[in-house]
């Protein structure tokens, strides 16, 4: 089959034939019909500190799919073939203490497609079966493709009270303008939204912010929405030092701090002034919860009020992967979808 493979250390991702996977009695094979494309992707193309200290080539990259069931194992009971599905690309130990007491998202074992065994650049990929995750008939194989990266916005904005709720959200990129979204859907009484990137403040606006602005006009927008307090909930979706300064000032006395973005470097806090004598509440985001994110996805899908359509600018073969990644670095790109 064709895959998309890192084959060895060092810059670049390459189209290849591969063997296509074997699975076993508890797996599934599924046809991937589209494929989103993640900032994590790009780490692994360019071979960064972090690609370089986590993953072992050769390996298929891409975590994000939807496609059709084509094959299933022989004590596979909950998917048949013909199905159309995506997938949670996170594997973990069912009996693991992570597991077992609801908080598998962030088991220390977990490993992850694309990541540390293969993924699904790919005409097909194998997937363990109590991963597997049934699209509605109603929901195209695009936005099937990209639950995973929809999944995260939905872990990050509704682990906080937002109806009725003045919302910052530090950075649109694609996860940003989806919390935008669902934000929105959720019943936020006000989002604003900051980015340094025109072409991201009006995938925010679409998505519907009520202020998209760069990031010296945040305060005065959220002064001006909140009689001064501050943000009742901000949503840090950047990882830029600056921004989670900013995310710290903004949110009122007592309010919440949900932190998907991931610094690059380490960032000094003063903690006390930042954090304890406000009273903050600082919620680490990893993935999506297993599984109560994705109940909420799918709901919010069928209801109609969240479309995450407008999120997606670019849909290219897989022998475009050079393209990609140069779309993704120059920011000029929303969600980027492989289509096979």
């Amino acid at each position: 089959m064709k895959a998309l493979v890192k084959q060895s250390a060092g810059r670049g991702i390459t189209l290849t034939e591969v063997p296509e996977p074997r699975i076993r009695d508890d797996e599934v094979l599924i046809r991937v019909r589209s494929a989103g494309v993640c900032g994590t992707d790009v780490h692994i193309y360019e071979w960064d500190a972090w690609a370089a200290g986590r993953c072992k080539p050769p390996f298929v990259v891409g975590h994000e799919f939807a496609g059709d069931v084509v094959t299933v194992g022989s004590l596979v009971e909950t998917v048949k073939v013909g199905d159309r599905v995506t997938a949670e690309g996170h594997i973990v130990d069912e009996r693991s203490l992570f597991s077992r007491t609801g908080q598998s998202h962030v088991d220390p074992a977990t490993r992850i497609i694309g990541v540390d065994r293969d993924g699904c650049f790919a005409e097909f990929i194998a997937m363990p079966a109590t991963n597997v995750w049934h699209l509605d008939d109603a929901i195209s194989y695009d936005i099937g493709g990209i639950h995973d990266p929809m999944g995260n916005a939905f872990h990050t904005a509704l682990t906080a009270e937002i109806p009725g709720a003045v919302v910052l959200i530090t950075g649109c990129g694609p996860i940003g303008a989806f919390a935008v979204g669902i934000c929105k859907a959720a019943g936020a009484a006000r989002i604003i939204a900051t980015d340094v990137n025109p072409r991201r403040l009006e995938l925010a606006r679409t998505m519907g912010a009520h202020d998209a602005v760069l990031p010296e006009h945040a305060e005065a927008a959220v002064r001006a929405a909140s009689d001064g307090y501050g943000a009742d909930v901000v949503l840090e979706m950047s990882g830029v030092a600056s921004a989670v300064h900013q995310a710290f000032a903004l949110a009122r006395p007592g309010g919440r701090v949900n932190m998907l973005g991931i610094p690059s470097r380490t960032i000094d806090v003063d903690f006390a002034s930042e954090i304890i004598f406000k009273g903050l509440t600082v919620y680490g985001v990893v993935g999506r919860r297993m599984y109560e994110t994705w109940h909420q996805m799918t709901r919010f899908l069928r209801s109609g009020a969240f479309d995450p359509s407008p999120v997606i600018t670019h849909r290219l073969p897989l022998d475009a992967v050079d393209e990609a990644m140069h779309l993704i670095k120059s920011g000029e790109a929303g969600k980027i979808i492989f289509q096979l």
